[in-house]
């Protein structure tokens, strides 16, 4: 059974719903080291990919998933079900096993969920110290965070689900080097990113709880950065997001769209608080004028190649148009 029904499939409420930090922060820190257990379990058994974008999970219809990972011949796949509330593994073999979505703390929800996998046949083990954490305590030994609001963590999919959706969008405009729309554990964000295709200095690391060399990998080229994060210190309040790594002389004093979006000086990002969008008269236009208006600032401070590296204007709707058909449907 549903734990968590929608009131109004079609309505507003429905699609962006409220998600006021301190309403759900105990569940938020909860969620964040139980993704990062799985996102773990992901690392250790996948081929690195640039960028880390091999640890990412994807946004499903029910939750996010963490695609097949390979196991000696064998793959399984472990999701969060944000309707049913449950953690689902399937594996390659026809296995299936299931753990209830609940307030437990996140050593149980770690102990339980390898029991599982070693009754499957995985043996996995992983760096129990989480990512991007300042005081980051061991998986094995967290007792702290311990909460699950299933209505809470059902709203925080139902975001991602809209953000997922129109990120897709702008990514179709980009014809250089951009990476999916994934969801990155460590800062517990939804993200797109594009390359210019330049090298970029040396980053300086120095992100808590993570090897400086991984974030040196991840931002060896120039990129403009798109995303969605459910707030912390030092903005306690959900968000979009924007960035150029490296940041160009004159992209914090760009005029972009629209009027409520602000560069923070702290984040050195642009950011639109997501109660602007969700309260908008046409929430997806706003946000794909703050993504366009922002990467485009990125784009022209930092003398990116644009004619090279963008879908010209209304060619990304002409291919639509053509690949369903005039009856609306494909081939």
């Amino acid at each position: 059974m549903t734990i968590s029904a929608f009131a109004d499939p079609s309505g507003r409420a429905d699609r962006w719903p409220s998600l006021a930090l301190e309403d759900w922060k105990d569940t938020y820190a909860t969620l964040h080291m139980w993704t990062q257990i799985v996102g773990k379990i992901r690392l250790v058994q996948t081929p690195w990919v640039n960028h880390s974008w091999h640890v990412t999970y994807q946004v499903t219809s029910r939750g996010v998933t963490t695609l097949p990972i390979p196991y000696e011949g064998r793959t399984f796949q472990i999701d969060f079900d944000f309707n049913d509330h449950r953690l689902l593994i399937q594996t390659s073999d026809g296995a299936r096993r299931t753990m209830a979505l609940r307030p437990c703390s996140v050593a149980d929800f770690y102990e339980e969920l390898l029991a599982l996998l070693a009754g499957l046949g995985f043996a996995i083990e992983i760096h129990t110290t989480p990512n991007e954490i300042a005081e980051a305590i061991p998986f094995e030994k967290d007792t702290v965070h311990a909460s699950y609001d299933a209505e809470y963590a059902n709203r925080f999919w139902r975001v991602l689900l809209q953000a997922d959706r129109i990120f897709r969008q702008f990514r179709a405009r980009f014809i250089g080097k951009s990476s999916p729309v994934h969801f990155f554990w460590g800062g517990f964000d939804l993200a797109v990113t594009r390359f210019s295709g330049r090298p970029a200095p040396v980053h300086p690391g120095g992100v808590p709880n993570l090897p400086d060399w991984i974030a040196r990998e991840a931002y060896s080229h120039e990129v403009s950065s798109c995303g969605f994060w459910p707030g912390g210190d030092p903005a306690p309040y959900p968000m979009f997001y924007s960035y150029a790594y490296p940041e160009p002389d004159g992209f914090s004093s760009s005029l972009v769209r629209p009027r409520n979006a602000a560069y923070h000086p702290t984040l050195r990002e642009f950011v639109l608080p997501y109660d602007e969008v969700r309260h908008a008269e046409a929430p997806e236009s706003m946000l794909l004028e703050f993504l366009q208006s922002t990467y485009d600032a990125a784009a022209d401070t930092g003398a990116w190649d644009r004619a090279a590296l963008e879908r010209p204007a209304g060619d990304w709707q002409r291919a639509f148009r053509t690949a369903i058909g005039p009856g609306g449907a494909t081939g």
